[in-house]
């Protein structure tokens, strides 16, 4: 008898799929571009208001707090809910609201064009869902129907694109700025937590609430569209 223990239980078998379908979503190797797209952050390294791990530490913790704590969190989740429901128009509204609070066209651009690319490889995998996607969803809202589609759990859908967020930062970080590897390891390891708190803010928010403060990643943003040499998209 081998002694590999298996999991033979339904609900343990759907736990465990649903973790590899959410670690195949925030997995790097997932081709929908997102290497390609800085956020802003390229024009933050040009400037030099990030030059090395502790500044970027600090912008990144920013852009969590006031950004994505705020912003595309808590409307992952209720576009999640939305999904469940089956309530197209809602997850259309969440939609739309996201695409208003983009404050550059390139920020909007690089949301437009993930959707559209993690839209394309859902129907090549046949996980389109039923309800029907906006069209020219945004990457959250695809981000969210793929989730539920998994069967991935909010909470753990909304750790996971966090996750993924972060490490696509990390990753510009490290192909712009003399930054090692293991730097960018230090750097995960002080915001772990506050990927955590993150999560559990924007699970405690109003719709009336909601909303991005990035001044910074605006202006950043918006000097990045005549930057003379780029290596990121935005």
């Amino acid at each position: 008898m081998s002694a590999i223990a298996t999991a033979s239980s339904p609900d343990l078998a759907l736990g465990d799929l649903a973790l590899l379908g959410l670690l195949q979503l925030v997995s790097p190797a997932l081709p929908i571009g997102a290497f390609a797209w800085s956020q802003g952050l390229e024009s933050a390294f040009e400037l030099g208001w990030v030059t090395d791990e502790s500044s970027l530490g600090d912008w990144l913790e920013g852009v969590l707090e006031d950004g994505l704590a705020m912003c595309e969190l808590p409307v992952l989740m209720r576009q999640m809910t939305a999904w469940q429901a089956g309530d197209a128009s809602l997850v259309a509204e969440w939609d739309r609201w996201l695409a208003a609070v983009r404050e550059t066209r390139e920020l909007l651009e690089e949301d437009r064009q993930l959707g559209a690319s993690l839209t394309r490889l859902m129907g090549n995998l046949g996980l389109l869902p039923e309800t029907a996607l906006p069209a020219a969803p945004g990457y959250v809202t695809a981000f969210a129907a793929l989730s539920v589609q998994r069967q991935v759990l909010p909470h753990s859908a909304m750790l996971g694109f966090a996750w993924a967020w972060l490490e696509n930062q990390l990753a510009a970080a490290c192909k712009a700025l003399p930054l090692g590897h293991t730097a960018a390891q230090r750097i995960v390891e002080r915001l772990r937590p506050a990927l955590v708190h993150a999560v559990e803010r924007a699970e405690a928010l109003r719709d009336d609430e909601l909303g991005p403060a990035l001044p910074g990643v605006a202006l950043a943003s918006s000097l990045h569209e005549t930057q003379y040499s780029r290596l990121f998209r935005s």
